[in-house]
C-alpha cells in the first residue's frame, strides 16, 4: 500500500522535491537547496537561558526503565545520544510519569523521592557527553506526565479517564480501573505535579513540560463537554481548570523553574484500518462531542479557535514556550506522526505522508501568527528526511516558529544537528526512513530504540522477535 506514495529519497535534488511539494498542493511550504545561519542563531529563552541553536530534542516515551521508575545503562544511552547530538533544546527527553499508576508502560520513569538523585543523574551525563562532543552547554528540561486512558504500569490496561469516549473506551479495559478521575481526586493530582516539579528543579532541570498532548490526561481534559462538575463542560474555561490549578501549583513549589507545554493542538476521530488497509475515520451510533482544535459542527476539521485561546490561558499562567503537536498515537497515528510505513498496530496512510508534515508546520505556525510572544518548537519533521534541513532553514527564516524539533530521527541519527550545523553532507544510512520499528518494538513489550538503523538494536536479542512480528508471525 506504502507504494502509492513516492519515497523522499526518490527525489534526487531539492527542485524535484519543491516540485513534489507543487503536485500535492503544498506550494506554501518552503524549502531552500541547503541550510543556512537560521538554524544555528541561537534562541533566547529569558534570561539567563539561551538556547546555542534551533534544534530541539523532542520529549519520547522510554520502555527501558526499571520497575521502579529509574533509567539503565539504555536510558543513559539514548540520552548521551541527545548530548551528542548538537541540539540546543533538550525538551523533556523522557516522558516521566508524576505517579507509578501514571505509567505508559511498566518500565516508563517515574519522578519522586527515590528516583530523583538518578535522573540528576541522567542529565549530568547528557551534559558530560554534550561537553566530550564540543557542543556548548543545551537548555535541559523534563517532561511531566500522567498518561491517563492510556495507562499501563504493569503491563495491562489500567485506565484512568476524563470522561466516557463513544469510540475511546473500545481501546481500553475501564473494568481494570476506577475509570473516570472525580472532581475530588484533582488536589491530590495538582500536588503530585507540583510535588514532581519540585524534585525536577532539585535535579537540576531548567524547566519542566506540562504535558498536554497525545491523547493523556491533561490534553483528554481539554475534550471534556460532557463531563459534569468543576473541570469539564462546554466552556474552555472550565475544562482548563485542571491546567491552571497545576500550573500554580507548580510555580507555587517550584518558583525558578521554566515552564513549557506540549500541545495537541489539533484532534481527529480515530482512525482504524478501511478495506484497502488504509486509516479511515470510526463512526459512533450517538453524538460524538469530543475533540480539541477541532470544528464542534464535524471533528474531522481543524479549528484552531479554542487552542489559540488556551494559548493564551498559558501564557497568562507564565507558560512562555509551546511544543506544537497533534492527535495521539494510539488513535490516529498518520496526524500526530507522518510515517510511510506503519506500526504493526497500526494502518497504512491514508495520505501523502508531507501532508501531514505540512499540517503541523502549519499549526505551529498559525499558533506563532497568533502568539508571537511565545516561544514555538514545531513537530513532524522526520519524515522530511534529506530535506528536512532546506525546509526547517527556509521556515525559520520566514518566521513560521522559532525552533525545530526531532524526535525519532534522533534514535537513529542522533547526530544529525551537528552534522547540519557544521556544514557537512547528511549520513544517508542512518536517515530515519520511518520504519516505525521505534513503535513496533515498544508496542510489543521491547526495549526503545532504532532496530532498522542502530547497529547497538541490530545486535540485541529482540531484533530477531521483531522481525517476526513484522513477517506475521507471532
Amino acid at each position: 500500500m506504502s507504494s502509492r506514495y513516492p519515497r523522499i529519497a526518490s527525489f534526487k535534488t531539492p527542485q524535484a522535491f519543491r516540485d513534489h511539494l507543487l503536485r500535492l498542493g503544498l506550494e506554501d511550504l518552503p524549502c531552500d537547496d541547503a541550510p543556512g545561519p537560521e538554524l544555528g542563531r541561537p534562541l533566547a529563552l529569558g534570561a539567563p537561558l539561551e538556547a546555542p541553536n534551533r534544534f530541539v530534542i523532542q520529549p519520547m516515551e522510554g520502555w527501558d526503565g526499571t520497575d521502579d521508575g529509574r533509567p539503565t545503562e539504555l536510558t543513559e544511552r539514548r540520552w548521551q545520544n541527545f548530548g551528542r547530538s548538537g541540539a540546543g533544546w533538550i525538551w523533556g527527553g523522557e516522558a516521566v510519569a508524576v505517579r507509578p499508576e501514571g505509567r505508559a508502560n511498566p518500565h516508563q520513569l517515574v519522578i519522586d523521592e527515590s528516583t530523583v538523585e538518578a535522573l540528576a543523574g541522567l542529565r549530568e551525563c547528557t551534559l558530560r557527553a554534550a561537553q566530550e562532543a564540543g557542543h556548548p552547554e543545551p537548555v535541559i528540561g523534563l517532561q511531566l506526565t500522567h498518561s491517563g486512558r492510556w495507562s499501563r504500569p504493569d503491563g495491562t490496561s489500567r485506565p484512568r479517564v476524563a470522561y466516557r469516549h463513544p469510540l475511546l473506551d473500545r481501546r481500553v479495559d475501564l473494568a481494570r480501573s476506577a475509570g473516570v478521575l472525580k472532581d475530588a481526586e484533582m488536589e491530590t493530582l495538582v500536588a503530585d505535579f507540583a510535588r514532581a516539579a519540585a524534585l525536577a528543579a532539585e535535579a537540576g532541570y531548567a524547566f519542566v513540560d506540562v504535558k498536554h498532548c497525545h491523547g493523556y490526561l491533561l490534553h483528554e481534559f481539554l475534550s471534556a463537554r460532557d463531563r459534569e462538575g468543576a473541570f469539564g463542560g462546554a466552556s474552555l474555561e472550565a475544562r482548563s481548570r485542571l491546567t491552571r490549578a497545576i500550573l500554580q501549583a507548580v510555580r507555587a513549589a517550584a518558583p525558578g523553574l521554566r515552564l513549557g507545554v506540549r500541545l495537541s493542538a489539533f484532534d481527529a476521530p480515530p482512525h482504524a484500518p478501511g478495506p484497502d488497509g488504509r486509516g479511515a475515520p470510526e463512526t459512533a451510533e450517538g453524538p460524538c462531542p469530543h475533540g480539541f482544535g477541532t470544528s464542534a459542527a464535524d471533528p474531522s476539521e481543524i479549528d484552531l479557535t479554542e487552542t489559540i485561546e488556551f494559548a493564551r490561558i498559558l501564557a497568562a499562567e507564565g507558560v512562555a514556550w509551546l511544543n506544537v503537536t497533534a492527535a495521539s498515537p494510539y488513535t490516529v497515528p498518520h496526524l500526530q506522526r507522518p510515517a510511510l510505513f506503519p506500526p504493526s498496530d497500526g494502518y497504512e496512510p491514508p495520505e501523502d505522508p508531507v501532508v501531514g508534515v505540512a499540517r503541523l508546520l502549519r499549526a505551529a505556525r498559525t499558533l506563532k501568527a497568533a502568539l508571537p510572544e511565545l516561544t514555538i518548537v514545531s513537530s513532524g519533521w522526520s519524515y522530511l528526511q534529506e530535506y528536512l534541513p532546506g525546509v526547517a532553514e527556509a521556515c525559520l527564516r520566514e518566521g513560521w516558529f522559532d525552533a525545530v524539533g526531532l524526535g525519532r530521527m534522533t534514535l537513529s541519527y542522533p547526530e544529525l544537528p551537528a552534522d547540519v550545523l557544521a556544514g557537512k553532507p547528511l549520513r544517508r544510512k542512518q536517515i530515519c526512513r520511518t520504519f516505525s520499528d521505534c513503535t513496533t518494538a515498544p508496542r510489543n513489550g521491547m526495549v526503545s530504540g532504532c532496530y532498522p538503523l542502530d547497529d547497538f538494536y541490530r545486535e540485541r536479542p529482540e531484533y530477531a522477535g521483531l522481525q517476526a512480528i513484522k513477517r506475521g508471525e507471532a
